[in-house]
């Protein structure tokens, strides 16, 4: 039987795939997944009731529904003083999730390179070679996971016209890093004048906390691609509404792309999404969820180095990278697997997210006080009985 040699060799999600591995863990706590804790807002839910009930049921247009692509303006324009075209400038996509596969399969040829720092989101990898293109990795590891303007210039260097395109997620899933404008401006000034894309993967943009979130397309308009929803920002991951902004002629091929694998979202999920990014309350209802984040964070990050963990500072996003302790003679797959089984809480081994990532754990702070309480309780007694 025919299949897609480039879809046989992807492999599953590595994240999910652990995840399963460890949910069938008698009284486990699960610290694995990106999922927000937070119920979606009212007023939010209402809106998409309102669109089933007014018979919000015939075809949207492609692109996303006038109101959500209008709401996205506005939520560009107020956040991060980003203007785009609703018309030609937005694509409402399922999820960042779609607008990985859009930008990536539409903007890469075969033998095409994508500079990819690293530790990175397992999903990345795995696109960019069904789209037959091959992935530069770059160890962040030692400037603190964040991709340098020497390592960005020798990889230019190196690759010439052959790189092509480059991405960006920030803040970071896995490391919880993030970029300062100062930071993000050294990058872009090695990319100005090049033929290079830059997709800005700024899904937890909304998710900072020692920092404003800036964008590198603020630098770079004409070269950059920036993927974002609702699904961090508002906790509505079953919702699958994100988007895709950036200028009219990086746009339409994701569009076009878009347009012949789904149509259209969902109206009811558009409805809602509307209401999250557009309305004064949506706003508040964010920043709600942002300083629950930050008074998790803030307990976790101490109470994980006093049990010997060296963690980079997580600025955004609600991930601690945690370098294992000195003691610790296992790999981090192994320490996963052990932790969940023996220790009763489940994470993510580091090495899921490629080079420099091994001998760290990804812990999700998206749960309650109470459950990361009890999660630092039993970690430390896991290490004690080491």
């Amino acid at each position: 039987m025919g299949v897609n040699k480039r879809v046989a060799a992807i492999q599953p999600n590595a994240i999910r795939a652990f995840d399963d591995q460890t949910s069938d863990v008698e009284d486990i706590l699960k610290l694995t997944l990106g999922e927000p804790d937070f119920s979606v807002p009212q007023h939010v839910k209402q809106a998409a009731i309102d669109s089933i009930s007014s018979d919000d049921s015939h075809y949207a247009p492609s692109k996303g529904s006038v109101a959500l692509r209008k709401a996205i303006r506005h939520f560009m324009i107020d956040r991060y003083d980003l203007s785009y075209d609703a018309e030609t400038e937005i694509v409402v996509t399922l999820g960042a999730t779609e607008g990985i596969y859009d930008t990536l399969t539409a903007f890469i040829n075969d033998g095409d390179k994508v500079l990819l720092p690293a530790p990175n989101f397992s999903m990345y990898d795995q696109t960019i070679a069904l789209a037959g293109g091959d992935v530069v990795y770059v160890d962040t590891s030692k400037s603190d996971f964040l991709l340098t303007p020497e390592q960005l210039q020798a990889a230019v260097d190196q690759y010439g016209d052959q790189l092509t395109t480059v991405l960006l997620n920030y803040p970071s899933n896995p490391t919880g890093v993030t970029y300062t404008a100062e930071q993000l401006a050294a990058l872009a000034d090695i990319l100005r004048g090049t033929d290079i894309t830059v997709i800005a993967d700024e899904i937890y943009s909304e998710l900072t906390y020692d920092v404003e979130h800036y964008s590198i397309a603020k630098l770079l308009p004409e070269q950059t691609v920036i993927l974002n929803g609702v699904s961090k920002s508002h906790a509505m991951t079953g919702y699958r509404i994100g988007f895709i902004v950036g200028p009219a002629e990086l746009i339409a091929p994701a569009a076009t792309l878009h347009q012949f694998t789904v149509t259209s979202a969902s109206n009811p999920a558009m409805a809602a999404a509307a209401e999250a990014l557009g309305s004064a309350q949506g706003k508040l209802d964010s920043k709600r969820m942002r300083d629950a984040y930050r008074e998790r964070r803030d307990y976790l990050v101490p109470a994980l180095r006093q049990l010997g963990f060296e963690i980079p500072q997580p600025n955004g996003a609600f991930y601690v990278f945690a370098k294992l302790p000195a003691n610790v003679d296992q790999d981090d797959y192994a320490f996963g697997i052990d932790l969940a089984k023996r220790g009763k809480v489940a994470v993510i081994p580091g090495s899921i997210f490629n080079i420099g990532g091994e001998g760290y754990i990804r812990i999700s702070y998206a749960a309650s006080m109470e459950t990361l309480h009890e999660a630092v309780k039993r970690i430390g007694t896991f290490l004690a009985n080491y």
